[in-house]
C-alpha cells in the first residue's frame, strides 16, 4: 500500500482531530489519537527504519493506520487493533500491516520482539512526547534536541500519558539517545502535518 493510499483510507475512517492541550502552564496532557497522532508515529517509523536498513514505506503505512479504528471503538481499548486489522482486512490491505496493527495494543498483545512492532511501540508513545517538547518551544521542533527529550522523559509529570516503558522497548534495536534524534528528523518533516512550526 502507497502512502497516499493510506491517508485516504486513514480520512475515511478517523475524523476526530488529534488535539494537544495546555491542562496547566507547564504541563501538557496530549489525546493520543487522531490523524494527527498517526502523522507523527507514521514519520517516526520511516525514520527508524531507513536507520535499521528497513522497508521505510512499509513502517510508514503502518504509523499511520495504526489507529484506524479509533473514531470505531470510541476508546474500547478491548477491541483496539482488532477493528484496526478487520478495516484493513475489508479494504484490501495485505495480512501483514493488518496484523501489526492488531498486534499494536499492548493492552491485548505483548512479547515484541519483531523490529517493526518494537518501533511502534516506541514511536506511538514517543510521538506525544516529543511533540509536548516543542510546545514548551513555541511549537518549534527544530529547538528540541535529544537532549530536551531526555530530560523531559524524566519528569513524570510532563506529557504524562506518555507510557515511557514502551518508549525504552527500542532499547533493543538502539539507544535512546539515537532514537529521540531520529524522532525529532521525522517530526521535522511533517511539522505543518503535526500542527509544529
Amino acid at each position: 500500500m502507497e502512502r497516499d493510499e493510506a491517508l485516504a483510507l486513514l480520512r475515511r475512517y478517523v475524523a476526530s482531530p488529534s488535539h494537544i492541550v495546555q491542562v496547566a502552564p507547564a504541563v501538557l496532557q496530549l489525546r493520543p489519537f487522531g490523524p494527527t497522532h498517526s502523522h507523527a508515529t507514521a514519520a517516526i517509523m520511516k525514520k527508524v527504519a531507513e536507520h535499521l536498513g528497513e522497508d521505510a514505506a512499509t513502517w510508514e503505512v503502518i504509523g499511520l493506520l495504526h489507529d484506524i479504528d479509533y473514531d470505531l471503538v470510541g476508546g474500547d481499548m478491548e477491541r483496539h487493533g482488532i477493528e484496526g486489522y478487520r478495516i484493513l482486512i475489508d479494504n484490501g490491505v495485505s495480512e501483514e500491516i493488518a496484523d501489526i496493527v492488531r498486534r499494536h495494543n499492548h493492552l491485548l498483545t505483548s512479547g515484541y520482539e519483531r523490529p517493526v512492532e518494537v518501533a511502534l511501540q516506541a514511536a506511538d508513545s514517543a510521538s506525544g512526547l516529543i511533540i509536548a517538547c516543542a510546545l514548551v518551544k513555541g511549537g518549534a521542533i527544530d529547538e528540541v534536541t535529544p537532549r530536551t527529550v531526555k530530560k523531559k522523559f524524566k519528569e513524570k509529570s510532563f506529557a504524562a500519558g506518555c507510557e515511557r516503558e514502551r518508549i525504552r522497548m527500542i532499547e533493543s534495536l538502539m539507544d535512546l539517545e539515537t532514537f529521540y534524534r531520529l524522532a525529532i528528523e521525522g517530526l521535522a518533516k511533517v511539522r505543518g502535518d503535526v500542527g509544529l512550526t
